[in-house]
């Protein structure tokens, strides 16, 4: 048994875990990340080799006491794509 959890222990760490693979802005249109966002609701989207972020429709697709603020992202045809929103804490955001 403790060789198991030693092993998913490990697993957790590997250089894998770190940058999942999945749709990248980087390689997409506006249009296409922005339709992605506006067919799912929310998607989480690579913006670069290691950088990700959940993005969502709008604040419906938060959680309680979270907003959506607006976001912008990189893409292969516009520098500051507006994708939609990423959630965000209402305290943090009133700088409580």
């Amino acid at each position: 048994m403790r060789s198991i959890l030693v092993s998913i222990a490990i697993a957790g760490f590997a250089p894998g875990a770190i940058a999942q693979p999945g749709p990248t802005t980087l390689a997409m249109t506006c249009a296409q990340a922005r339709g992605i966002v506006v067919s799912q609701g929310a998607a989480v989207l690579r913006t670069g080799p290691t950088t990700y972020d959940r993005y969502v429709r709008d604040a419906s697709f938060c959680a309680l006491q979270e907003t959506a603020r607006p976001a912008w992202v990189r893409t292969v045809d516009t520098a500051q794509c507006p994708i939609g929103g990423v959630c965000r804490s209402i305290e943090i955001d009133n700088g409580r």
